[in-house]
């Protein structure tokens, strides 16, 4: 259990994670949204023609709205509008479900498709048995129905929120099946674990207090038709027997089985989850728009960006002329570069931001160790102060025998 944490501790001293390229390439790409509603902080990415009923990616305890970089940018590029965000810190279902209304009503959308993973899935059931007109599909990948056995194999959950930081990203971590992987899902694990170290003491323990708080997901009224199940067939941290539960709730539903993946499919088999997702929008009714982000890559040689927005502008569309990304959800989903690129288009200042991206990415991915350095230097130094403490004292002990 310890195995996992203590590999990516000993990695981290070693040096920092080194980023994928092409997360390195989204990133200088896509800009991420933060704003604040109520007193909730969401902190998002919204990418793809807005006059498409958007695809909102919730991603499981050890996840954030980047893990679904792939799918961003993959289904974007194809027609469809993606959406992915962090779990909020919340501390009850019934706080999830208001939160996530009101995000969706301050970045004015209404009608949505949702693709859960694991804890993922289980909130965005939830919100499809308490708002149903606004859940139009669900695409749900190891998950489950309700939280029981999680719960039972968390006696410690009732003082969870007083737990320190690195003792629950050590718990988190112990999720992550530790051993061999083949290369891709070793990356996928990687990666993940990266996400892990960002998140705050507050981030983990209301997403742990989620999976453990006492919650079961009742009838829906969206017919089984428009429900896929995407499971792993290898191995994840989320019971076959829990996932079979899943199944016979949804007897109908279209299954959609990968052979191998691990935990974290949609980050090391992007192309066979991207093909489902792609295969269930359609098969739900949602029209791409292509010719839209055509228009959009020609612009910039040219056009700007509001006059390529209002060929296949919608009327019941916002406008588009809105302030700053990080301050106005309304802008949300306009397809522009990110805001480190947006002065100019030239392939010169494309290389020049990705090559800064590269150089924030690196520095800053040391500082999530910083507040628990001692902790490993203690576990790691121990051994050695004792064994020196030992050879000290056994030759003390022979040379006083001698004199």
């Amino acid at each position: 259990m310890w195995g996992v944490f203590a590999h990516k501790a000993i990695i981290a001293m070693k040096g920092p994670f080194s980023a994928p390229g092409d997360y390195i390439y989204f990133k200088s790409q896509v800009p991420l949204h933060k704003i604040p509603i109520g007193t909730k902080q969401w902190r998002y990415y919204d990418f793809g023609p807005k006059v498409v009923s958007p695809l909102i990616c919730i991603p499981g305890t050890a996840g954030t709205a980047d893990v679904y970089y792939k799918q961003i940018m993959s289904l974007s590029m194809k027609g469809y509008r993606v959406i992915s965000v962090d779990i909020p810190r919340v501390w009850n279902h019934h706080e999830w479900i208001q939160a996530f209304e009101k995000f969706l009503d301050a970045i004015d959308v209404h009608h949505i498709h949702l693709y859960g993973t694991s804890l993922g899935g289980f909130l965005a059931q939830l919100f499809a048995q308490h708002r149903p007109r606004r859940v139009r599909s669900l695409i749900l990948s190891n998950s489950f129905l309700d939280t029981h056995s999680f719960s039972a194999a968390m006696p410690w959950a009732p003082v969870v929120s007083w737990t320190p930081s690195f003792l629950l990203k050590r718990y988190v971590l112990t999720g992550i099946r530790d051993g061999p992987h083949e290369p891709f899902i070793a990356d996928s694990v990687d990666f993940v674990v990266s996400q892990v170290e960002t998140l705050s003491r507050e981030d983990l323990a209301s997403r742990l207090t989620l999976t453990v708080d006492a919650a079961s997901v009742g009838p829906l009224l969206l017919s089984d038709s428009f429900i896929t199940i995407m499971d792993t067939n290898d191995y994840c941290a989320i019971p076959q027997q829990v996932k079979d539960q899943l199944g016979e709730r949804y007897p109908e539903a279209r299954r959609a089985y990968l052979k191998t993946g691990g935990d974290f499919p949609f980050l090391s088999r992007p192309d066979e989850v991207n093909l489902h997702l792609q295969l269930h929008l359609r098969r739900v009714g949602v029209e791409a728009r292509p010719d839209l982000i055509q228009g959009i890559s020609r612009g910039g040689s040219g056009a700007s960006p509001s006059e390529e927005n209002d060929k296949g502008e919608d009327p019941d569309d916002p406008p588009k002329d809105d302030g700053e990304v990080t301050k106005d959800p309304s802008t949300d989903g306009q397809l522009h570069p990110a805001p480190e690129s947006s002065e100019s288009h030239s392939l010169d200042d494309q290389l020049l931001s990705n090559a800064r991206v590269c150089h924030f990415v690196n520095e800053n991915m040391l500082v999530p160790f910083l507040p628990h350095l001692w902790e490993i230097l203690f576990l790691y130094l121990l051994p050695l102060n004792l064994g020196a403490l030992y050879i000290t004292l056994s030759y003390s002990w022979k040379f006083r025998q001698v004199v």
